[in-house]
């Protein structure tokens, strides 16, 4: 009796132990505080965001703790817009934990400029799709963890539709990493022949000014909804 009782007491402890070192959505940890780490989304409000162009509509929403994209026909909206950070950032490392819906389609661009209609004309873009489920035949170029029409993702360890993935961009200089949970997908130099030839010879032949800014705002896409995102964080590097 006594060992069975010294074993659920083990048992209990080590479940206390293990709920409190979870890390609770949208909070950094003290070691990510010392580390320069800063929170892009409070996980209660759009403090430090507004709509691409400043445009009026509200087809972003917060619930429990997660930003995201209306979509579905009970809740949508008429005006469709793009999310940007208030703050443009240069050299960054970027994490961000994100859900998509069945048949969606969406994106984290950086760099992005106000100049044109479309924030993709002017910034690189981490492409986020359900790369099975989506109802159009899609390129390897349009496919998760891409540089959209610009560099394919090495694999695609994404999580089934509706479950959490965390991705990172890293930016520092020329030099660019994407990763898909934990593993690194992608990987170039910008502006460098190689990244020329891309861009003249690809979809952004089109968009001189693509990808030439070297700072610029966060953007999260609005593809049409069902999109979900929370833990983004950001440092400086």
């Amino acid at each position: 009796m006594n060992k069975k009782i010294l074993m659920i007491t083990a048992i209990i402890s080590c479940l206390r132990m293990v709920s409190f070192s979870q890390q609770k959505d949208n909070e950094l940890s003290s070691t990510e505080i010392k580390t320069g780490w800063k929170l892009l989304f409070d996980g209660k409000t759009t403090n430090g965001w507004r709509m691409y162009q400043n445009k009026a509509t509200d087809c972003w929403g917060i619930n429990d703790g997660e930003l995201y994209c209306k979509g579905d026909n009970k809740d949508k909206t008429k005006v469709r817009a793009d999310i940007i950070t208030t703050e443009k950032y240069e050299n960054f490392e970027l994490s961000v934990d994100w859900k998509i819906a069945a048949e969606a389609n969406s994106g984290i661009m950086y760099h992005v400029t106000e100049q044109f209609e479309k924030p993709y004309l002017s910034g690189p873009e981490y492409q986020i799709i359900d790369d099975d489920g989506f109802p159009q035949k899609l390129e390897e170029w349009q496919k998760t963890g891409a540089d959209y029409a610009m560099y394919l993702a090495s694999s695609r360890p994404t999580n089934q539709v509706g479950k959490y993935n965390t991705s990172k961009i890293i930016v520092k200089g020329t030099h660019r990493e994407y990763w898909l949970n934990n593993v690194k997908v992608v990987e170039f130099e910008a502006w460098t022949p190689d990244w020329k030839k891309r861009k003249a010879e690809g979809k952004w032949k089109i968009a001189p000014d693509y990808g030439i800014a070297k700072n610029g705002f966060i953007c999260l896409q609005d593809h049409g909804g069902g999109v979900w995102f929370k833990n983004i964080k950001i440092r400086k590097l």
